[in-house]
């Protein structure tokens, strides 16, 4: 017996294999890096996650989305074959097959409807070399204006307003390791503790070391438990607070006058429309004391570092913009940017978000954060992809407007990759009419989302497992992504997917590629001399620090802190903006008397398509709750944990309710990670911001009703009308 013990252990060990993937999170901005190890022992598998202690920026943390990430690229939904839909059902088909149909496709929609019939929808976790493959995709082999990507809905408020103060947009114009050292924080819209939480620390360490932190949320929050300061306005009027506090700056003398005289321009613009501020207005209409907006004043215009940083609860509205200069406006009065630990950051959410909208995704850029429209550009772009300049498209419309553009009927054809734009859309539920109008969509997916639902052709891509590519992180870092777990069935990178498609409408020579590396080395190319260079950043350079855009050239260390001499302007000044003049279309009434606000939870990420699909993360959050005042609650008969009808004038929606007593009673939350009719966005906004086309996300004028009391309301009425066909 105990030979037979032997044998079977020396067995069992020579049949236990154990492979060690080096590997980076999918989910949020932080791009924490980590190994996976994967342990086969006989037939079963185990994976253990072990984060980089290495990592400069998360430096060794992970946080619950990262450590089961694992978990959605080894599900057993997965894609793992082209697809197509017959009579309604999807049965797989070859590659080959499904190339051809779709190439077959696409030049019958431009040969009936123009060029610009075919549109194309990215997304913000693409890599960077697929994210500029994409652009140069649209622009190339299908040469469609019709090109934008999910990350409209997550940073073009703060891109936009970036560099219109700056005369550039990177998330952080500061590294992460200065936080520590900044007297007085600002975390305004931002719930870093749920949305970034590996980077919680440098704030932690911050407080540690003496500094004031002030919130401006509607709720209470895991991060506003860090707050010396928490103001908790009305949704929308974080801007009456940022223009309050530049009142009580300058009347006190906390101006830096030299900095303001020396580095800026069009302050006098603003001086005046200030002076004529009344605080206590200000206060009443963001629902705070004017003593709240004093103290956050004199603690940020007295300390002598600091940061402001901002997120989607200041931009996702229709003046996020106008929201965003606001807060600008104080980091530039007092001087704080362009010096250690003083500074300001949009707080980027998508994985790639930041890389994503540097290389040509968007409607009016091209690679390199270069535009569109300027014929300087257009003309260096043109020769690096060696077409004619004249054949390059000129700008086409938002993410949004392209669903009404497909509603028009003057996008009759649709690529979406890296995307779900049925439920990170606002009006969803018109989103989704739209696209049933076209004449043939293709998604390039991983699983059965709410969106590739409607395709005619899915076709399967990688997970972060096994894509190979750089991502940039919400510093400004660049770093690479290995891809090491073999591709599983058929499937094919999203970059592949583009260069085979790319041969069959007759561009191969530009879509000649056969590495992620040869598709970034061109990406070198195409961005150098722009505003977000990368020309100096080399595969073998990117080690596990990354390196900071821009960085012009082979020997430069990349630029860690940005502005320490001048702007990005050619004037090398930055910019004040007047005090804003628009606000939201969105207002409470008899009918509809609730602000609704939406955003993240720790667990999932973006419309869940990925963490869904988390057995770990499902167990810890299955469903959308709905986070509501108990007083409130009360009020409308509302139960605590029972289902709801939420309504604004887009549509309806069903969430379960939670009662907190950390939210204001005129606002409720809700998340945004599920669809079908637990999608929040069939009831949001689509009013866009008329300088970024950002929708109004964050607020949302709704009512609520149990669906018990109207369940029982639909049962006495058929009682009723039974009674009327006796008599």
């Amino acid at each position: 017996m105990t030979d037979f013990l032997k044998h079977f252990r020396s067995e069992q060990l020579e049949k236990s294999t154990e492979k060690v993937m080096n590997t980076q999170c999918p989910y949020c901005s932080v791009q924490c890096s980590m190994e996976l190890v994967e342990e086969r022992i006989i037939t079963r598998k185990r994976f253990k996650t072990k984060p980089n202690k290495q990592d400069p920026t998360s430096q060794g943390r992970l946080c619950i989305k990262g450590a089961n990430a694992h978990q959605h690229a080894i599900n057993g939904d997965r894609i793992t074959h082209p697809l197509i839909k017959i009579d309604g059902e999807f049965v797989q088909i070859p590659w080959i097959l499904a190339y051809e149909y779709i190439a077959d496709q696409i030049k019958e929609i431009q040969r009936e409807s123009g060029r610009d019939s075919m549109g194309v929808y990215g997304g913000g976790s693409l890599t960077n070399e697929e994210a500029y493959l994409l652009g140069k995709f649209a622009r190339v082999a299908l040469k469609t204006k019709h090109i934008d990507y999910n990350g409209r809905f997550c940073m073009s408020a703060a891109a936009t307003a970036g560099n219109a103060a700056f005369g550039i947009d990177r998330g952080l114009t500061n590294s992460l390791a200065e936080i520590p050292d900044a007297k007085c924080i600002l975390l305004v819209g931002t719930n870093i503790a749920d949305c970034q939480p590996t980077i919680l620390p440098y704030f932690r360490k911050a407080k540690k070391n003496g500094a004031f932190i002030i919130v401006i949320d509607p709720r209470e929050t895991a991060t506003s438990k860090l707050a010396d300061l928490h103001l908790q306005p009305k949704p929308g009027t974080d801007a009456h607070i940022a223009n309050g506090m530049l009142k009580v700056i300058m009347d006190k003398g906390y101006v830096d006058k030299a900095f303001i005289e020396e580095r800026t321009n069009d302050f006098h613009l603003l001086k005046e429309d200030i002076k004529a501020i009344d605080l206590k207005e200000m206060a009443r209409l963001a629902g705070v004391s004017v003593e709240e907006i004093e103290q956050a004043a004199v603690e940020y215009g007295q300390a002598e570092t600091g940061f402001i940083f901002t997120a989607r609860g200041v931009e996702q509205h229709a003046n996020g913009y106008e929201n965003v200069r606001q807060f600008i406006n104080l980091v530039l009065a007092t001087g704080k940017i362009g010096k250690h630990a003083c500074g300001y950051g949009a707080v980027t959410g998508q994985g790639n978000g930041q890389g994503g909208r540097e290389h040509g995704q968007k409607a009016d850029q091209l690679p390199g954060y270069r535009s569109i429209e300027n014929p300087e550009h257009r003309k260096y772009i043109s020769e690096v992809w060696g077409i004619d300049e004249k054949e390059l498209p000129r700008k086409g419309v938002s993410a949004y407007e392209m669903m009404e553009k497909v509603d028009q009927g003057d996008i009759t054809g649709m690529l979406v990759m890296a995307s779900n734009p049925v439920v990170s859309n606002p009006n969803g539920i018109f989103v989704e009419k739209a696209l049933k109008k076209l004449k043939f969509l293709v998604v390039v997916d991983m699983f059965l989302s709410e969106t590739s639902r409607m395709a005619d052709i899915i076709l399967p891509t990688s997970s972060y497992l096994e894509d190979e590519g750089t991502m940039t992180n919400l510093e400004g870092r660049v770093v690479l992504r290995k891809g090491e777990r073999p591709l599983p069935g058929e499937v094919k990178h999203d970059w592949q997917i583009l260069c085979d498609l790319a041969d069959l409408l007759e561009c191969k020579s530009a879509f000649n590629f056969s590495t992620a590396e040869d598709i970034f080395n061109e990406l070198r190319i195409a961005s150098k001399g722009g505003k977000a260079d990368y020309y100096g950043i080399t595969y073998s350079r990117l080690k596990e620090e990354g390196i900071f855009w821009p960085c012009p050239h082979p020997e430069h260390n990349g630029t860690d802190r940005l502005f320490d001499q001048s702007f990005a302007h050619e004037d090398e000044k930055a910019v004040f903006y007047p005090l804003p003049q628009t606000g939201s279309n969105e207002r409470i009434s008899e009918m509809f008397p609730l602000y609704l606000t939406t955003g993240r939870i720790m667990e999932h990420y973006l419309t869940g398509v990925q963490t869904r699909r988390s057995t770990e993360l499902n167990k810890r959050a299955s469903e959308p709750l709905l986070e509501i005042h108990p007083e409130t609650a009360n009020q409308y008969g509302i139960e605590d944990g029972v289902l709801v009808e939420l309504t604004s004038e887009r549509g309806t929606m069903v969430i379960r309710s939670k009662y907190t007593e950390k939210i204001r009673r005129d606002t409720i939350f809700a998340p945004f990670h599920w669809g079908d009719s637990q999608s929040i966005n069939r009831i949001t906004s689509p009013t866009l911001d008329p300088f970024c086309k950002m929708p109004e996300f964050k607020i949302s004028a709704v009512r609520l009703t149990p669906l018990t009391e109207k369940l029982l309301d639909t049962s006495n009425k058929k009682t009723d009308k039974e009674k009327e066909i006796k008599i």
